[in-house]
C-alpha cells in the first residue's frame, strides 16, 4: 500500500501543474482511500472509466480529462451527481492532469509521440496559455510519408485522417496533442514539413494545400493515450502499486 497524498505530492512534483494557466484544476479533484493499492488511468474522467476502476479494485483514478472545467456550469446535474455517486461508493480518489501532461518532456504525450514515431524530440512548439505544450520531432535523415503514416497508424491503432500536401521526405513534424489544429499555422510559419494534432478544423483543408504542409490527426482520444499511461507506470514503479490503463476508446 501507498499512501494517497505522496502519490499525489509525487505527481504534482514531476508534473509541475502550477505552472500553466489551465483551463480546470489539476491534482487532486476527488479524495477517497488514504490508502492506495491500485492505480487505474484512463484519458477522460467519465462514468464506464469510474465502474471499470471500480470492478478492478482501484483506489486512483489518474486522468487527463478531469472532471471539472471552466467551460462547464458551476453546478451538479444528473450526469455529474452519477460520476461523483461511483466515485464515493467505491471511495476512489480522482486526480487529473490536463496541459502538464501534454507538454512534459519525457512522460508528456507529445514528447512520447516523437517517440513513438522515431523523431528525436527537438525545440519546444505550441504557444498555448503563456508557454508551449507540445514538440517539434526531426529526423534528419528523413521519413518516407508513407512510412510516417504507417508508424502514425501504428501509434494510434488506426490510420489518422490526413491533408497530404507536403514533401515525400518528411524531417521536421510539429506535434501537440488534442484539439490543436489552431497551432497548424505556427507550423507552417516555422517552415516544418508537417503537423500532427488530434482533430481536424475546416480551415486546414486550404491552409496545408496553398502552403505545401502535411497536416495529420490521429484522434483527441487515441493521441492522448500515451502520457497517463507513463504516469500510471511511473507511479506504481515508485510506490510499489498495481497500475492498470483502462482503454475507452472514442473515435475522436
Amino acid at each position: 500500500m501507498a499512501a494517497r497524498d505522496e502519490i499525489i505530492a509525487f505527481c504534482d512534483a514531476l508534473l509541475e501543474p502550477g505552472s500553466y494557466d489551465d483551463y480546470g484544476p489539476n491534482g487532486m479533484q476527488v479524495p477517497g482511500a488514504r490508502e492506495v493499492q491500485v492505480v487505474v488511468t484512463g484519458v477522460t474522467a467519465q462514468l464506464e472509466l469510474f465502474e471499470r476502476a471500480a470492478q478492478a479494485g482501484a483506489h486512483m483514478i489518474i486522468c487527463h480529462h478531469g472532471l471539472f472545467w471552466d467551460f462547464l456550469p458551476r453546478t451538479v446535474d444528473t450526469k455529474l451527481r452519477r460520476r461523483l455517486s461511483a466515485l464515493f461508493a467505491a471511495d476512489m480518489s480522482l486526480a487529473g492532469y490536463h496541459l502538464p501532461l501534454d507538454a512534459h518532456p519525457d512522460i508528456g504525450n507529445n514528447a512520447l509521440i516523437c517517440e513513438a514515431l522515431g523523431l528525436e524530440r527537438a525545440e519546444p512548439f505550441g504557444a498555448h496559455a503563456g508557454g508551449n505544450v507540445g514538440f517539434v520531432g526531426r529526423s534528419q535523415e528523413g521519413v518516407q510519408w508513407p512510412e510516417l503514416l504507417e508508424r502514425c497508424r501504428t501509434t494510434f491503432g488506426a490510420a489518422p485522417f490526413v491533408w497530404d500536401s507536403g514533401p515525400e521526405v518528411v524531417h521536421s513534424l510539429g506535434v501537440v496533442s488534442g484539439a490543436a489544429a489552431s497551432s497548424f499555422g505556427e507550423a507552417i510559419a516555422s517552415g516544418l514539413d508537417g503537423f500532427l494534432t488530434g482533430e481536424p478544423s475546416e480551415h486546414v483543408m486550404a491552409d496545408a494545400r496553398e502552403t505545401g504542409v502535411h497536416f495529420l490527426a490521429g484522434g483527441h482520444y487515441a493521441t492522448e493515450t500515451l502520457g497517463v499511461r507513463r504516469l500510471g507506470e511511473e507511479v506504481a514503479e515508485r510506490f510499489g502499486v498495481e497500475h492498470l490503463f483502462v482503454d475507452v476508446p472514442n473515435p475522436i
